[in-house]
């Protein structure tokens, strides 16, 4: 299997660099790919524009990259778990793009589909407009977003095959699809690494045409971002 990598750090050798724009999947802790980000924590790659629908939790996931000073800008939709993001926020020191949830999902899987740009009503007339062009379809006031590519997207899945090809579990399955088709690069990290032909076709997320390196994580810790109890 061409591409599938020793590790995390041999998957993203060659790859990063000062500046890129980097996609990741999950939602919350759900989903993402931490062998892979703790590689690029470990890289020491910094001014990174970073996509995400969040930025995980103190010192887990890319909690890790923002410990470590490495991102310059955050597209997210949500970041209200993570203390550190919240000071360097309102310090300052972190240049943040707040976008709906929705419109996230849309914005990467246009870059991923080839639309350069879409028209939505979510965000008009509030400051997600500011500065956006607004026209009007059928009585109603849209808002023009435009797509977004990245340099490298990183992802997690369930299952992998020889080719490539994806299998997201579950709520696992929530911005993975999207972001590994906006990535020029996308490497994926999963549980299973199965034979061609194994994957039914019709279960295929991700087709191994978007998928250029795959890692294994066969033993991932499935953490739980905020966890509630009933007291008995």
């Amino acid at each position: 299997m061409k591409k599938l990598y020793a590790d995390a750090a041999s998957a993203l050798k060659g790859l990063l660099a000062d500046g890129q724009t980097l996609a990741v999947g999950g939602f919350g802790l759900c989903g993402i790919p931490e062998l892979l980000i703790d590689a690029v924590a470990d890289s020491g790659a910094s001014n990174l524009t970073v996509i995400s629908n969040n930025a995980g939790i103190d010192g887990v996931g890319l909690g890790k990259l923002l410990d470590n000073r490495q991102v310059r800008r955050m597209i997210a939709s949500y970041v209200g778990e993570n203390a550190e993001f919240e000071r360097q926020l309102l310090s300052g020191e972190l240049e943040v793009e707040l976008t709906p949830q929705g419109s996230l999902a849309e914005k990467l899987r246009a870059g991923g589909a080839g639309i350069p740009a879409f028209y939505t009503r979510t965000g008009v007339g509030t400051p997600v407009a500011d500065g956006k062009e607004t026209r009007d379809f059928g009585g109603h006031r849209y808002l023009l977003e435009h797509a977004l590519i990245a340099d490298v997207s990183l992802v997690k899945a369930w299952k992998a095959d020889g080719a490539g090809n994806l299998v997201y579990r579950k709520t696992a399955r929530n911005f993975n699809p999207m972001v590994a088709t906006a990535g020029r690069t996308t490497i994926a990290e999963v549980e299973e690494i199965v034979p061609i032909g194994e994957l039914d076709p019709d279960q295929i997320h991700t087709p191994g045409i978007f998928v250029q390196r795959v890692i294994v994580n066969g033993a991932p810790t499935k953490q739980i971002e905020k966890l509630t109890t009933r007291q008995h």
